[in-house]
């Protein structure tokens, strides 16, 4: 996110300015009943560091990337005056497969977020163990696989690791061998840290932090939540492109607040749509979900949110939107993760409700099973889950006025910057 690292670091703290769309205009204001809905939550994977991005391979079988838990070696500045992260090759990705659990790739860059206890910022709360490292997967029709590794600092300061932090904001490549070994791609790496000290397309204050990512044909799509970018990377070169830049002009009370985009989905009108999660000081409905047309400028699809995390369409169309916590983030504030469901004619229906066991979600994806599954406590090293959420009963809720805009071109219904983005408490590393 940019500059809020918490995705991933998006934690209720303030880091500096961090926080971890094409068809024609006919928009009506429509009107949605809320339910909620009786879910169930089975854990599949435990004990797990940071978890963010959640995937499906060509195996069938679950991937997971686990941002890790940084460790006590180098250190660079962090988003705001006061913070640091420290590097440790604690990151990892983690396959879940009948099952079973485990890492078949290990050793990833990882940095952890500590703050001076002198420096004024909130502290780590509980037992959370917040981190930046491997935070976006995905997967190639090809069978290759795709990671983005977080970073979540101005670029200036990742010499300052020296090899250590090679591969810290870039998005790297692994051949899956027959043996389901993974094998990374030497000749290629795409670097948004370097992009982003280069272009700075947004306009802000310099930092990366590539979150989130979808693969499609030739290309991989990812989010930078610092930078708040959507660029374009080709899968055989490593050329990257800029593809959108999010809206970063919003405040609140007189203050700034940025996009920090942290969520991308393809949707079945073949736009992508990305979540946001907004940076200091994390307005309670103020993260939006943007439609976006590869070559046009991003639009307003649903807004009315707070704090997105993840997003991904089921089978019937609905829009499953993933909310790392129901309440603006302060030092002392719950993480209590909210599930909603955006139908394509608007309605809204709540499927996980605050008190249901979603802890500081940070990811999410549909199974072939129909099932969702969520990587759970994504901002705790060794308490990490990713569960799988099976509906059970609707429960009708008081009907509620919600913003929709409907775009003619599609049929599609839709509801839906303060550069403060701080690793948010809540959530999983996302800086802006």
């Amino acid at each position: 996110m940019k500059k809020t690292h918490q995705q991933p670091i998006l934690k209720s703290m303030r880091l500096r300015e961090f926080t971890l769309t094409l068809v024609s205009f006919c928009f009506a204001l429509v009107y949605g009943m809320k339910t909620a809905e009786s879910a169930t939550l089975t854990t599949v994977a435990s004990n797990l560091d940071n978890p963010r991005g959640l995937a499906f391979g060509p195996d069938g079988a679950l991937y997971v990337a686990e941002a890790g838990r940084g460790g006590e070696g180098l250190s660079i500045p962090g988003p705001e005056l006061g913070a640091n992260l420290f590097y440790g090759d604690t990151g990892a990705v983690t396959r879940i497969q009948n099952g079973t659990q485990e890492r078949v790739v290990t050793g990833l860059p990882s940095l952890r977020l500590i703050n001076d206890p002198n420096s004024g910022l909130p502290t780590v709360q509980n037992d959370r163990f917040e981190a930046l490292g491997p935070q976006g997967i995905g997967f190639s029709q090809d069978g290759e696989a795709y990671v983005a590794i977080g970073y979540g600092s101005n670029p200036a300061f990742k010499n300052n690791l020296g090899s250590f932090g090679a591969d810290l904001g870039k998005l790297i490549a692994f051949d899956l061998n027959a043996d389901d070994s993974w094998q990374r791609r030497a000749d290629f790496a795409a670097d948004f840290v370097a992009y982003e000290q280069l272009n700075n397309p947004d306009g802000q204050d310099k930092i990366s932090n590539p979150y989130a990512l979808n693969v499609q044909g030739d290309n991989v799509f990812v989010i930078d939540s610092g930078a708040n970018d959507l660029f374009r990377v080709n899968k055989n070169i490593g050329n990257i492109s800029l593809e959108s830049v999010f809206d970063n002009s919003r405040s609140i009370d007189g203050i700034p607040y940025q996009s920090v985009p942290t969520s991308i989905t393809l949707g079945p009108d073949g736009a992508f749509y990305v979540g946001e999660y907004t940076g200091f000081p994390f307005p309670e409905g103020g993260a939006r979900i943007y439609r976006v047309v590869p070559g046009n400028q991003p639009e307003i699809y649903a807004d009315g949110f707070t704090q997105i995390t993840g997003l991904a369409f089921d089978p019937q169309g609905n829009l499953n939107v993933l909310e790392y916590a129901a309440q603006s983030q302060g030092s002392n504030s719950d993480i209590k993760g909210v599930l909603i469901q955006l139908s394509p004619d608007g309605t809204r229906r709540t499927l996980v409700s605050e008190d249901e066991g979603l802890i500081g979600p940070t990811a999410l994806t549909t199974g072939l099973d129909g099932a969702i599954y969520v990587s759970n406590y994504g901002s705790f090293a060794g308490k990490g889950q990713v569960v799988r959420i099976d509906q059970i009963q609707s429960v009708p809720e008081p009907s509620s006025a919600l913003g929709v805009f409907a775009f003619g071109a599609f049929g599609v219904g839709s509801l839906l910057k303060s550069k403060r983005k701080r690793y948010a408490d809540p959530s999983p590393c996302v800086t802006s």
